[in-house]
């Protein structure tokens, strides 16, 4: 009689140990169906005028009442501060889709990060003089796109108050300050720039203008990076606020802060304890409640606190905590990717991982589990920021129109894009067509062309 396999025995019951503690990752269609009305609810808070006060979801006016033609003409810096980077760049546009562009990118120093206003916007003029000087624009009369990813209240097109810090930033004096004057204050300071005029937008706007620079039907963007926003093209008649201010142009983009979506309580029916302990753990507990569950900067922290719960239940790792992964936040979202990245049944980058996390012997179970908890972690990411996308197609209405997407998960992360444009068929209505585009060279390129159709717009 062949003695019982209990090796496979043991491995079948881990791997549905480890699927049961992932099963809250899982969620209905009925459930993104949920989640779509509901984004939809706050949409309409955050245009109304009594309501937007306490929206959670704000849709700020981004007074961007037009997207680029195609006929803009000319050199144009960009500045776009974004995560762990500053990246500067100029836009060389010479019409009919032809354009060039120089770019530079300068890391953010930690402690910039939570530094004074004045170091803080030095920093970002020094990167700007020294691009400048790199590729000779000394003598050129510039104008500069400034785009600014955290949470703006927007009062004009050039200028923009710091509603709060995200991302891990937490620099003095900025908050409830305009952000364009401040960066002026800080050329001025060096009295070398040949900077004329700045505008602002966010990064997300941005990733939109560059999109509907060739793809005339754009009329969303979404960037999934460190942090998740969106942005759309409304019409000016359902944005009360836009209306006090006297000005009736047929349509306005609408920067939505997504990533505050939640804030008040309304995604707690699917948050897991796992993203509750996220949201305690976090610089600003109970904000940007639908960004700690789908961004980059926090979904290696979900995947490591979830392989926590998997090996305190003894099915994985043989039941072994090491220190290293103890450490809070010391699973990236670049390790999840190269996890997923690599080919089923193929374990070695897995290994590598667990190597680094102090494990030196792990089984090809262990590696299939790591895999399975990174990938309903993402698909949960990817379908989350789908249907607030979804919400948003319909919102617009039209019968056709592009989504321009941009943002380090949304071009790097495996099958990401598969994942979003997946579950959006499954929940627009078949009346609505749509296509999902990168937005080429990102946010910065957007601004640069917003600086541009801006000063077209003047002359």
């Amino acid at each position: 009689m062949p003695k019982p396999d209990f090796t496979q025995y043991v491995i079948e019951a881990n791997r549905r140990i480890v699927k049961d503690i992932c099963k809250p990752f899982i969620l209905s269609d009925g459930t993104y169906k949920r989640i779509m009305d509901l984004f939809l609810v706050d949409i309409k808070k955050g245009l109304g005028k009594y309501t937007h006060k306490k929206a959670s979801v704000k849709c700020y006016m981004t007074f961007v009442e037009k997207l680029p033609s195609g006929c803009e003409r000319g050199k144009f810096l960009s500045l776009e501060l974004s995560g762990d980077v500053c990246r500067v760049l100029c836009v060389n546009l010479q019409g009919d889709d032809d354009f060039k562009i120089d770019w530079q990118n300068f890391d953010v120093p930690p402690e910039i990060k939570v530094d004074t206003a004045c170091h803080f916007f030095d920093f970002l003029a020094q990167c700007l003089s020294d691009f400048i000087v790199k590729y000779d624009l000394q003598y050129d009369e510039l104008s500069l796109g400034f785009t600014f990813a955290f949470p703006l209240k927007q009062t004009s097109i050039s200028k923009g108050i710091l509603v709060k810090w995200t991302k891990g930033y937490k620099v003095s004096g900025v908050v409830g300050h305009d952000v364009i004057a401040l960066l002026q204050d800080a050329i001025v300071r060096r009295g070398d720039l040949p900077i004329n005029d700045i505008i602002i937008l966010n990064n997300t706007t941005g990733a939109l203008i560059s999109c509907a620079w060739k793809h005339k039907e754009a009329k969303i963007g979404v960037l999934i990076s460190s942090g998740c926003n969106m942005c759309y093209l409304e019409k000016s008649k359902h944005i009360q606020l836009f209306k006090n201010a006297g000005n009736y142009t047929p349509t306005m983009v609408i920067n939505c802060e997504a990533g505050a979506f939640g804030n008040d309580g309304a995604l707690d029916f699917i948050r897991t304890s796992v993203d509750f302990t996220v949201n305690k753990n976090s610089m600003y507990p109970g904000q940007q409640i639908f960004e700690k569950m789908v961004s980059g900067l926090y979904l290696g922290e979900i995947a490591r606190l979830t392989l926590l719960d998997c090996i305190n239940a003894g099915a994985m790792l043989k039941g072994i905590l090491s220190k290293e992964i103890l450490t809070p936040t010391a699973f990236k979202i670049h390790d999840m990717s190269q996890i997923e990245l690599e080919e089923p049944g193929h374990y070695a980058i897995t290994r590598k991982f667990f190597e680094k996390m102090g494990y030196k012997h792990t089984t090809n179970g262990d590696c299939e589990n790591l895999r399975y908890i990174c990938s309903a972690i993402s698909t949960r990411s990817a379908n989350m920021v789908a249907a607030c996308l979804a919400c948003l197609v319909e919102r617009v209405g039209d019968p056709y129109l592009i989504i321009g997407a941009d943002g380090s998960v949304y071009r790097s992360y495996p099958h990401y894009p598969t994942l979003l444009r997946n579950r959006l068929k499954k929940l627009v209505r078949g009346d609505f067509k749509f296509d999902v585009v990168q937005a080429e060279d990102g946010s910065g390129q957007g601004a640069a062309l917003l600086a541009a159709s801006t000063k077209k717009k003047k002359k």
